[in-house]
């Protein structure tokens, strides 16, 4: 079968990044993020198919293959798709190639911090950007459980992470904010701690600093709010409401599954550019008038194929590196901590 593949050279390095480790890489047209991972996470994506977690499968990025980062193997390096899947779509893979790379690398067992560095591996995991259809994404990165580690961390990993959640939001709320950009317009590009392509961006130390008295201000952050203000009626409330509905939506999809997800992460994803955000809106308001009047032409589908409606909002859970299914465990009670705190935040942020 022939094998579809990738150049060293085409990818770029994903710019959208509010957390996480670094090398991670993206494809020229921006509709791919190809991340470091392990043998686990690739596990865990292509254990999804078909009707199998399928409720759940809708928070989760399309998940389209895996990569070989063949760094020594010649002088292009080429980066080698070998399986693409779509776990939401009857899990039936576009290609009859296998999900994972035979004989790829083993992390080794040995563990020291990392320090948001990259990871030990030459496998990549293939998702879609789920940032893609926005013109200026605000990305919010909320790290959920109180305990970060699996049943298989060295004692060196527990103690180490143990300590970061007893020191932040993680251990008494079961979430902390990793990591955020937001856009804050060309205009300011360059000046007052805003970067040179108009975001103000947020580090991990920024969510280390929060306590549960004060980590409603890192949402305030992330909406762009006032300290201590509600969010007014109009398209950011809109926003807010919506990322409530499909977090309620995910905290029931959880609580009829039996997993362990440690160090998942919640990824927020809103349209930043205030024009765009009321044309995506006003857009959604149209078509769903058309569409009830009956209006559609038999052309219209089409259209939409050629165009992608412009994006209001996206919540997705990510990072999986340390996760599996636990039949006969029950639901996975450290992640929905998190989550039920989480949405308890921006509840308050809509009744302030």
């Amino acid at each position: 079968m022939a094998q579809n593949s990738f150049r060293k050279s085409q990818l770029i390095a994903f710019d959208n990044v509010a957390a996480g480790h670094d090398g991670v890489l993206s494809d020229p047209s921006g509709a791919l993020v190809i991340k470091p991972c392990s043998q686990a996470e690739v596990d865990f994506y292509t254990s999804i198919t078909g009707d199998l977690h399928s409720r759940f499968a809708t928070f989760l990025a399309t998940f389209m293959g895996t990569l070989a980062l063949n760094a020594d193997s010649d002088p292009a390096a080429a980066l080698t798709r070998t399986g693409i899947m779509n776990p939401t779509e009857a899990g039936q893979p576009f290609t009859d190639s296998p999900h994972a790379i035979p004989n790829a690398p083993v992390v080794e067992d040995a563990w020291a911090p990392s320090n948001g560095g990259r990871i030990k591996t030459n496998l990549a995991i293939v998702l879609e950007n789920i940032a893609a259809p926005f013109k200026k994404p605000n990305i919010l990165d909320v790290k959920l459980g109180a305990r970060l580690w699996d049943d298989n961390a060295p004692p060196a990993k527990r103690t180490k992470l143990d300590k970061v959640a007893e020191e932040t939001t993680s251990k008494p709320l079961g979430f902390r904010i990793a990591g955020m950009r937001t856009w804050r317009g060309a205009a300011s590009a360059g000046s007052n701690g805003i970067s040179k392509d108009g975001y103000r961006l947020y580090d991990k130390h920024y969510g280390r600093t929060l306590t549960p008295d004060t980590v409603s201000q890192g949402f305030e952050d992330y909406f762009m709010l006032e300290r201590g203000g509600a969010v007014a009626k109009g398209p950011l409330r809109q926003v807010v409401e919506r990322f409530l509905d499909d977090l309620h939506e995910l905290k029931s999809a959880l609580e009829n599954e039996e997993s362990r997800m440690y160090s998942a992460s919640l990824l927020f994803v809103y349209e930043g550019d205030k024009d765009a955000l009321g044309d995506a809106l006003a857009r959604e308001q149209e078509e769903q008038t058309n569409g009830a009047h009956g209006d559609e032409s038999p052309d219209d589908d089409e259209d939409d194929d050629e165009q992608q409606a412009p994006a209001v909002q996206c919540l997705k859970l990510i990072d999986f590196a340390h996760a599996e299914w636990t039949p006969g465990q029950g639901p996975d009670e450290n992640l929905l901590h998190g989550l039920r705190n989480t949405i308890k935040v921006l509840e308050g942020l809509l009744e302030s």
